[in-house]
């Protein structure tokens, strides 16, 4: 591990701080008229998941973290896990369905997903930016609606709700955006 100096904390660093493992998420540097210059550091635990509002003094160090990081293939799901396979090793990971949270309905047999571990422990995963998705359900289009700049929910593989353009139909593949569920275009 490397120490750093708390106002040399960067949004997306990972540090060590009170006893457990926190991703920064926003930072402000602060030069009041009265005494130091600090850095306001909005923190989240990625052991808990909790939130915290820090305050590091340039006179402070930090411990920052290096995560590691591999690639594994997404195997099946169960009442509540994920289970994972580490594409090196084959050793198999199970992490638990309210971890993943909203983005477990993009996954997809044999999607090769990228999960950072703090030590042994899993506390991150990646999925792609973009999925395919089959629309299992959607309304039909209406004829003179195509021209207005208009978009119907669809309801796709995995139970994700999109909102798509008048001209996709059910059965019809598109592409999605993980990060907020948008679609994008048709897939090819």
């Amino acid at each position: 591990m490397v120490k750093i100096n708390g106002n040399e904390i960067k949004p997306g660093n990972v540090i060590e701080h009170d006893g457990s493992v926190w991703r920064a998420l926003k930072t402000a540097s602060v030069k009041p008229g009265k005494g130091g210059a600090f850095n306001q550091v909005e923190l989240r635990n990625l052991l808990n998941g909790s939130k915290a509002n820090v305050r590091f003094r340039s006179s402070e160090t930090v411990e920052k973290v290096r995560l590691e990081q591999k690639d594994h293939q997404f195997l099946f799901a169960d009442d509540d896990a994920f289970t994972f396979m580490d594409q090196e090793s084959f050793e198999q990971i199970a992490i638990q369905r309210d971890f993943i949270g909203d983005q477990g309905a993009f996954l997809q047999d044999g999607m090769t997903v990228e999960i950072e571990f703090y030590g042994e422990q899993p506390i991150g995963v990646s999925l792609p930016e973009q999925v395919i998705l089959e629309v299992e359900e959607t309304e039909p289009v209406v004829k003179g609606q195509t021209a207005a700049n208009s978009f119907k929910p669809a309801s796709c593989t995995g139970g994700v709700r999109v909102m798509v353009p008048p001209f996709v139909g059910t059965g019809e593949k598109i592409v999605v955006q993980t990060a907020d569920s948008t679609y994008l275009r048709r897939a090819d």
